[in-house]
């Protein structure tokens, strides 16, 4: 959530912020502003509303300078206003801040300053967290250098009760910008003369792929032609130059109308990229040497705990599927956002697994360290290299899936079941799986990316269905086994993109209650592929129909025993039915979209959410 971009070079450094928020739009926002420093004086220009406003603004009146600050803000305290977008200045207006988290304590810090003879101009916690960092800078009588800014930066954020993702401009030191983390993503990118602050590398791709990912309590001081990197409690930091994996080509949408469509469309690739290198026909098993566990450790698991947020845990749910029936390793599925608050009993037999494509998910990171912290092994399945859960899990595995900017989160979703795939039939070859049986998951895994390829073909024949239905006031997404997590996913999409209330359920569930939704009005799709539980799933769609329901139906290919029950047909390929959500998912995916789109919905850019959730 939010964005913060932040440069120190040679040029103009306002169309270098705008630019950078323009590639952090996707995570969510409803205002923005940016703080430049020219001529001994911070000038700031915000509004409400998208990037395009900001520019709009800073056109009529460019704030000048090379150093500079900005920031996209998702209201947490205080309503949108352009009051409450950031930056925000302490009370001498000689300082400007931006910041990404929530500052728990912020009322009884307000409270303080206000009574000293502080006065605000909004309601955010953020302008406390100036305020105070001016305080301390304004109360020390040492001539103005960076030291005396970290050591006020410093004595402030020891107040803090909270998380924060800082920048922050003095006009005092008009060539200096300062960073800090607890719990919120910042990225130094390092360039020649030039530097950048972020919180996400997509930001500052386009100038350089040379990052440094920081750590929660570092403190980053940056000039133009280097950096320092402090910790909270003083004394020097240790940090990794590492090399971004993408480029500014993979954050652009291409030829595609929204980056959800493009996504949408690189699962093929994306899938095949998550088992790229991963299984052996040799030994008929997968090879996930990320783990960091050798086959000894592996079979002394007597339960996986998968955790995760949203599509994330739909996967997780799809996973404990794959592994049970796989490994016959009994699986437990939680909410991140519980876990961390539950003494849920874990023996030392335990393994725990974190999900979470941005690596970076507030709840899942401190459901990991909560894990850690009761000594449990904890490992993760994340996309990005450089993130806090990459960083401080116990071993993982990389989704390997490229950027995904679309807030709907689609590809992210089946590189995260492709890697539960592989580490399921892993399991399952150091117990009780054969040779025999291993060869032929293998080979039913190696085909799925040129089946996803097949299902795409169906776009057009989904859109038509979605135009069909773009008037339902609900609907209602069913299925079993594996393929019921594959119907909250399908709900979920279309809730986040469509903003049409859906719902989804175990198809034999809704005879315990929500049958009484059903009526001509309410469409239900029905993931039904020919598998062994087909039967029941049809005897469902017949309560559905005899209620005049309308039924969209996701079936196999060759099989026509869907076509008398329901009203619209959807065919994916044949495959093995463990495998099957990584082909039914995709149908429910541009469904969403198309609908959505029909509906004049901001497809990538949903209201109210944000892409990579970051504070709690």
């Amino acid at each position: 959530m939010c964005g913060i971009v932040g440069y120190i070079g040679q040029t103009d450094a306002a169309p270098i912020l705008l630019d950078g928020l323009r590639r952090l739009e996707y995570r969510g926002y409803d205002s923005a502003g940016v703080a430049t420093i020219e001529d001994g004086s911070v000038q700031v220009r915000k509004c409400i509303g998208r990037v395009a406003n900001l520019t709009s603004l800073i056109q009529k009146d460019p704030p000048r300078g090379t150093v500079g600050i900005c920031h996209t803000r998702w209201a947490t305290h205080g309503g949108v206003t352009d009051e409450n977008a950031h930056p925000h200045f302490d009370q001498g207006h000689r300082l400007a801040l931006v910041h990404n988290g929530v500052i728990e304590n912020y009322q009884t810090l307000r409270d303080e300053l206000i009574r000293e003879g502080h006065t605000f101009e909004s309601q955010t916690d953020t302008e406390v967290l100036a305020h105070l960092v001016g305080k301390y800078y304004d109360a020390s009588k040492s001539e103005p250098s960076k030291s005396r800014l970290i050591e006020a930066l410093r004595t402030a954020l020891k107040q803090v009760i909270g998380t924060y993702g800082i920048a922050l401009v003095h006009r005092d030191l008009p060539d200096f910008i300062v960073g800090a983390r607890r719990g919120s993503p910042l990225v130094l990118g390092i360039g020649k003369g030039e530097n950048f602050l972020a919180s996400d590398v997509s930001a500052v791709v386009a100038h350089t792929r040379d990052a440094v990912y920081l750590n929660d309590f570092d403190i980053a001081c940056i000039e133009r032609e280097s950096f320092e990197i402090t910790s909270l409690l003083g004394g020097k930091s240790g940090y990794e130059v590492s090399k971004v994996e993408f480029t500014e080509k993979d954050v652009d949408k291409g030829d595609y109308p929204h980056y959800m469509l493009k996504e949408i469309y690189e699962q093929p690739e994306t899938i095949r990229d998550a088992m790229r290198g991963r299984l052996s026909i040799e030994e008929a098993t997968a090879k996930l040497g990320g783990l960091e566990m050798t086959p000894g450790e592996l079979r002394d698991v007597d339960r996986i705990v998968l955790i995760g947020c949203g599509t994330a845990r739909h996967a997780a749910m799809v996973g404990e599927y794959l592994i049970e029936s796989l490994a016959h390793v009994p699986v437990e599925v939680e909410f991140a956002s519980e876990f961390r608050y539950r003494n849920m009993p874990m023996d030392k037999g335990s393994l725990a697994f974190v999900i979470s494509q941005s690596g970076e998910t507030l709840d899942t990171l401190a459901a990991m360290r909560e894990s850690q912290r009761k000594g449990h092994r904890t490992l993760g399945i994340c996309n990005s290299v450089g993130s806090t859960i990459a960083r401080e899990d116990d071993g993982g595995v990389y989704m390997h899936a490229g950027p995904e900017i679309g807030v709907a989160a689609t590809k992210s979703f089946t590189s995260q079941v492709a890697i539960l795939t592989l580490l399921a039939l892993l399991l399952g070859r150091i117990r009780h799986l054969s040779t025999s049986e291993g060869i032929k998951i293998v080979e039913e895994l190696e085909a799925i990316p040129e089946k996803v390829r097949e299902v795409l073909k169906l776009n057009d024949h989904i859109k038509a269905i979605a135009h069909k239905y773009s008037g339902a006031p609900a609907m209602m997404f069913l299925g079993r086994q594996s393929n019921y997590p594959v119907a909250l996913e399908g709900a979920l999409k279309m809730k986040e993109i469509s903003y049409i209330n859906a719902e989804g359920h175990p198809s034999a569930e809704m005879k315990h209650g929500v049958i009484a939704l059903i009526s001509p009005e309410l469409p239900s799709v029905f993931i039904a592929p020919d598998d062994s539980v087909f039967d029941k799933n049809a005897s469902n769609i017949q309560e559905v129909k005899a209620r005049n329901g309308p039924v969209i139906a996701i079936g196999t290919e060759g099989s026509k025993k869907l076509e008398k029950l329901s009203d619209d047909v959807i065919y994916v390929p044949r495959c093995a039915d463990f495998l099957s959500p990584l082909l039914t998912v995709i149908p429910l995916q541009l469904l969403a979209y198309h609908l959505a789109v029909k509906l004049g919905c901001d497809v990538d850019k949903p209201r109210n959410l944000a892409k990579s959730v970051t504070v709690e």
